[in-house]
C-alpha cells in the first residue's frame, strides 16, 4: 500500500503571506451519517436537540443543502476533495478513495494548519485485494496493535482516530477499540457482533446494552476536543472534523435514549395513493413483496434495491430510536461547543454542522436509504456558525453542496482554490445571501451500466436522467415539493424537460477540473 506521509509526498500548497495572517480561522466541520433534514428541533418539534439549535441560534441554517452522492463513502470523499465522484475516483461504496489525490487536508496542513480526523472516514472498503488495498477491513480494523502504532498522516490529515462501526456492527475496533480497553471496558467486544459474522446468532434490537460512558459519540467528542487542545498547545490553527457514526442504522441506542421518544408520537412519511403510477420502474419495484430487482444488480447488489413494505408499528418504533441516537449525538456536540467556550476559540472559529447524505421514514413508501433521488434522500441538514461573519439566527435558501466544503475552507484560509477542486467558495452565501451557484448535481453510480442515475436540481425545478434508459423523473419543487407528480411524460412539459436537459448539460461542462494550468502553446 501507498500511503501518503503528510507534507512529504502530499501536493504543495502556495499561500503567498500565511505568516502575516495570524487570525486566520479555526474550522470545525461536524458530521452525522445518514441523517434526514428534518431532524433538528428548530424545524421539528419532535426531536430535541439543544447543541444544534444552539447552532441555529448563533449561525444560519440552510434549508436547500444537498449532498453529492446519497451513499458514504463518494460523498465523505467529496466533502475532503472538493471534487464529485467521478472524478475522485471513489464513485460508490466499496470502492476506494486513491490516496494519491490531493485533499483540502493536504492543503491545509502545508499552509500551518493542525488537522485532525476524528470518527468515521469510511474512504475505503471493506475488503483488500492488490492494487487497492484498504486499512478499513477485517482484520485490520480488529488488529489494535497496528492501531497504536497508526495514527496518520493519511489523507491530508495529520493526525486520525478512527472507529467504522455503526452500532454494535462487528467492524468496531481501530482507535475506538483501544480507548473502550483503556478506559475499562476490557470486554467491549461483547456488545458488538460477531468477527467473523456468525449469521445465526440474535440480534439486539433497539436498546444496546453498551453503557453510554462507552459509546462512539462520547469518544467522537473527548477525542475532537483533545486534538483541539493539542492544536492550541502548538500554536497552530486547526482543521478538526468530527465525525459521528448515528444515526446510520441499524437502529440501537443505549439507555436512557432507547426510551427517550414515544413511538406512538412519531410521524412516518407517507406513500401518496397512486403517485408511482409515473414513477420510474426501479422505484415502483420497491412497492411489491418479492420485487425482482435482478436487472439492476451486478456481483456486490446494491443499497435499497430490495421491498421497502413495512409496517407502521416497526417503522413508528424505528424512528423513535432514530430520534435517540440523533438527541444522544447532540449531547456530546454540546460539549464540543461548550469546550470551545471555555478555550476562548468560538469567535474564530468557522463551525460546520451537516450530514453524508439523507433518509427515508417512509417518504414514497421508502425506508432508509437507495438509488432514490426525493428530497429526503439527497437534501441534507446544514448549519454554520462564524461569529462575524455568518449572520447568527438566519435561514437561507441559497444553494449549498458539500463538495463546496473544500474551497469554501480554502479561501476562509486565505488560500487560492487549486484547480482540481471542482466545488465553488460560499462565503459569500454564507455571509449576505448572495447565492454562489444556480445548481445542484447528485451522482449515484452504484454500478457502472446498470445503475447510474444522476440528478440536476435549480432553484425550482430537479430532473434526474438513468443511464441507459429512456425514463426518468421530473419534478416541480415549488409547486409540488412532496415529489409526488413526476412529470417526465407529461406532453405539457416537454419544453421545461428540453430546457433543464440544457441546463444540466451546460452544468456538466461547467465542472471540468483545471487541476495543471495551461503553460504553452504546445
Amino acid at each position: 500500500m501507498v500511503l501518503i506521509k503528510g507534507k512529504k509526498n502530499a501536493p504543495r500548497t502556495e499561500n503567498k503571506s500565511i505568516e502575516t495572517m495570524p487570525d486566520r480561522p479555526n474550522i470545525l466541520l461536524i458530521t452525522s451519517d445518514q441523517q434526514h433534514f428534518s431532524t433538528l428541533g428548530s424545524v421539528n418539534p419532535l426531536i430535541l436537540t439543544p447543541a444544534l439549535d444552539r447552532l441555529c441560534r448563533e449561525g444560519t441554517r440552510f434549508d436547500r443543502a444537498y449532498c453529492p452522492n446519497p451513499v458514504c463513502s463518494p460523498t465523505r470523499a467529496s466533502i475532503i476533495t472538493g471534487q464529485y465522484p467521478s472524478a475522485h475516483g471513489c464513485w460508490t461504496i466499496g470502492v476506494k478513495l486513491p490516496e494519491d489525490v490531493p485533499t483540502v487536508g493536504h492543503h491545509l496542513s502545508n499552509a500551518g494548519y493542525a488537522t485532525s480526523l476524528l470518527g468515521k472516514a469510511h474512504f475505503q472498503p471493506l475488503a483488500t485485494q492488490p492494487g487497492s488495498e484498504s486499512l478499513e477491513c477485517q482484520p485490520t480494523l480488529r488488529d489494535l496493535e497496528f492501531w497504536r502504532q497508526f495514527h496518520g498522516p493519511w489523507y491530508g490529515f495529520d493526525h486520525i482516530e478512527l472507529a467504522r462501526n455503526h452500532a454494535d456492527e462487528a467492524h468496531a475496533g481501530q482507535h475506538y477499540g483501544i480507548w473502550m480497553e483503556e478506559n475499562g471496558l476490557p470486554d467491549w467486544k461483547d456488545h458488538f457482533q460477531e468477527w467473523p459474522p456468525n449469521r445465526d446468532a440474535p440480534r439486539r434490537q433497539h436498546s444496546w446494552d453498551l453503557p453510554e460512558e462507552f459509546h462512539y459519540s462520547r469518544w467522537t467528542s473527548l477525542r475532537t476536543i483533545a486534538a483541539i487542545d493539542a492544536a492550541v498547545e502548538e500554536e497552530k490553527p486547526f482543521f478538526s472534523w468530527a465525525s459521528f457514526h448515528d444515526p446510520h442504522p441499524p437502529y440501537l441506542v443505549p439507555e436512557p435514549w432507547d426510551t427517550m421518544y414515544d413511538p406512538a408520537d412519531m410521524e412516518p412519511g407517507r406513500l401518496t395513493p397512486g403517485e408511482h403510477d409515473k414513477s420510474t420502474p426501479l422505484t415502483r419495484l420497491t412497492q411489491e413483496k418479492n420485487p425482482d430487482f435482478s436487472q439492476w444488480k451486478e456481483e456486490f447488489g446494491s443499497h435499497g434495491c430490495g421491498s421497502h413494505l413495512h409496517s407502521e408499528g416497526a417503522l413508528r418504533k424505528n424512528i423513535a430510536i432514530y430520534y435517540g441516537m440523533v438527541s444522544l449525538m447532540d449531547k456530546y456536540i454540546g460539549q464540543i461547543l461548550d469546550h470551545l467556550d471555555s478555550k476562548g476559540l468560538a469567535e474564530n472559529t468557522i463551525v460546520i454542522f451537516s450530514t453524508d447524505h439523507g433518509h427515508y421514514f417512509g417518504q414514497h413508501g421508502l425506508t432508509a436509504k437507495g438509488p432514490y433521488h426525493y428530497e429526503d434522500g439527497i437534501r441534507i441538514p446544514y448549519i454554520v456558525r462564524y461569529p462575524g461573519h455568518v449572520p447568527a439566527g438566519r435561514v437561507n435558501n441559497t444553494l449549498q453542496s458539500l463538495v463546496d466544503l473544500s474551497p469554501t475552507f480554502m479561501a476562509a484560509a486565505g488560500l487560492d482554490i487549486p484547480g482540481e477542486m471542482q466545488g465553488v467558495d460560499q462565503m459569500s452565501a454564507w455571509a449576505s445571501n448572495v447565492p454562489a451557484r444556480d445548481h445542484i448535481i447528485c451522482e449515484n453510480r452504484h454500478q457502472p451500466n446498470v445503475l447510474n442515475l444522476r440528478t440536476f436540481v435549480d432553484d425550482r425545478y430537479k430532473i434526474t436522467l438513468y443511464k441507459n434508459h429512456d425514463f426518468g423523473d421530473l419534478f416541480d419543487l415549488q409547486e409540488d415539493p412532496r415529489e409526488v407528480n413526476n412529470l417526465w411524460n407529461e406532453p405539457a412539459s416537454a419544453s421545461l424537460k428540453s430546457d433543464l436537459l440544457f441546463k444540466f448539460i451546460q452544468a456538466e461542462l461547467a465542472r471540468e477540473q483545471t487541476r495543471m494550468p495551461r503553460i504553452a502553446g504546445a
